[in-house]
């Protein structure tokens, strides 16, 4: 397998294991052609194996694979509830437009109905006076199907 290509892919991806150097659990030991220790999901993965098919205790699949205890219970609650995606790090951040509410996109609906050749900022502007919430334009237009 092409390592760098690998590493250079999960780097991108934010997949890559904070302390590969910690993780001594014997496939990544034996079969680092294949076992990467810098591979994030396929550590996780083997820590969740190395309990579940070998036995070993959470405290010592997680101590031999880089993790903490109460990491690998985490692991476990995410990959039990989601599978393997589960195992992909949540990506962070808040999700989408705060302030965009069902209230507030009916107004900017409404306006826009109204007012078709109005520009972002000045249904923005209308938005922060009636309504008291002050987005930007450009969160306006494509809220409004990317105008602009």
């Amino acid at each position: 397998m092409a390592a760098s290509g690998r590493y250079r892919a999960l780097g991108q991806a934010g997949l890559l294991h904070p302390a590969p150097d910690a993780v001594v659990g014997e496939p990544f030991r034996t079969h680092p052609e294949f076992f990467a220790s810098f591979d994030k999901v396929q550590v996780k993965y083997e820590m969740l194996r190395a309990h579940v098919l070998d036995g070993q205790s959470a405290t010592a699949a997680a101590d031999a694979h880089g993790y903490s205890r109460a990491s690998f219970y985490l692991v476990q609650a995410a990959f039990e509830r989601s599978g393997m995606v589960g195992l992909l790090d949540e990506r962070p951040g808040r999700r989408g437009p705060v302030k965009l509410s069902p209230e507030v996109l009916a107004f900017l609906q409404a306006r826009h109905r109204q007012q078709p050749d109005a520009s972002g900022a000045q249904l923005a502007s209308a938005l922060e006076a009636a309504l008291g919430v002050r987005l930007h334009r450009r969160t306006v237009e494509k809220s409004l199907g990317g105008r602009g």
